[in-house]
C-alpha cells in the first residue's frame, strides 16, 4: 500500500500544478486581452477549451461525404459529390514545359573524349613555350638576315667580277 500511497501523492500534486498552471495562463490572457483592445483581440475559438467540462459541449453540424444514409433526417446532411476540377490545361502547359529544348546543335568531339591525363602539365608549360617561341622566331630572322647579308657581298662581289669582265673584254 505504501507505492500506492506514493502514486496517489504524486498524482494530486501533478493535479495541483496543472490547476496552478492554469490560472497563470488565464491570467496572462486576460492581461493581454486588456492591453491589446478589442480590435486585435484573439478570436474566441483561439482560447483554450479547458472550460469545456463545465460548459455544454456544442457539436458541429453533422456532414455526410461517403456515407449514404437510409434515414430521411440524415439525408438532408448528405453532401453531393464533388466534381473534380478540370486539369488538362495544366498538364498540357507542364507537358510544354518540359520538353526540352535543343541548346547544343553539334556535338563537339574534343569536349566530349575524356582529358588525357598530362593536360594540367601542358596547360601550365604553355606560357612559357610561348616565350621560348618569341626568341625561336627573333632567332631565325636573325640568322637568315645575316645569311641575306652574307650572300648580298657574295653576289655584290660576284656582280663586281663580271662587270670587270665585261671591261676586260672590251
Amino acid at each position: 500500500a505504501g507505492a500506492g500511497g506514493k502514486m496517489a501523492e504524486r498524482a494530486a500534486r501533478l493535479q495541483e500544478e496543472a490547476l496552478h498552471r492554469r490560472e497563470r495562463l488565464r491570467a496572462l490572457r486576460e492581461r493581454r486581452f486588456q492591453n491589446k483592445g478589442k480590435d486585435e483581440a484573439e478570436p474566441e475559438t483561439k482560447h483554450l477549451r479547458e472550460d469545456e467540462d463545465e460548459k455544454e459541449i456544442k457539436h458541429r453540424e453533422l456532414r455526410l461525404r461517403n456515407y449514404v444514409p437510409e434515414a430521411k433526417e440524415l439525408k438532408d446532411r448528405l453532401v453531393p459529390n464533388a466534381k473534380p476540377a478540370s486539369v488538362e490545361e495544366k498538364v498540357r502547359e507542364q507537358q510544354e514545359a518540359g520538353k526540352p529544348v535543343p541548346v547544343i546543335e553539334e556535338v563537339d568531339l574534343v569536349n566530349l573524349a575524356p582529358r588525357k591525363p598530362d593536360w594540367d602539365l601542358k596547360r601550365d608549360v604553355a606560357k612559357k613555350l610561348e616565350k621560348l617561341e618569341k626568341r625561336t622566331q627573333r632567332a631565325i630572322a636573325e640568322l637568315i638576315r645575316e645569311k641575306l647579308k652574307d650572300n648580298e657581298e657574295d653576289l655584290a662581289s660576284a656582280v663586281g667580277a663580271v662587270k670587270q669582265e665585261d671591261y676586260d673584254s672590251e
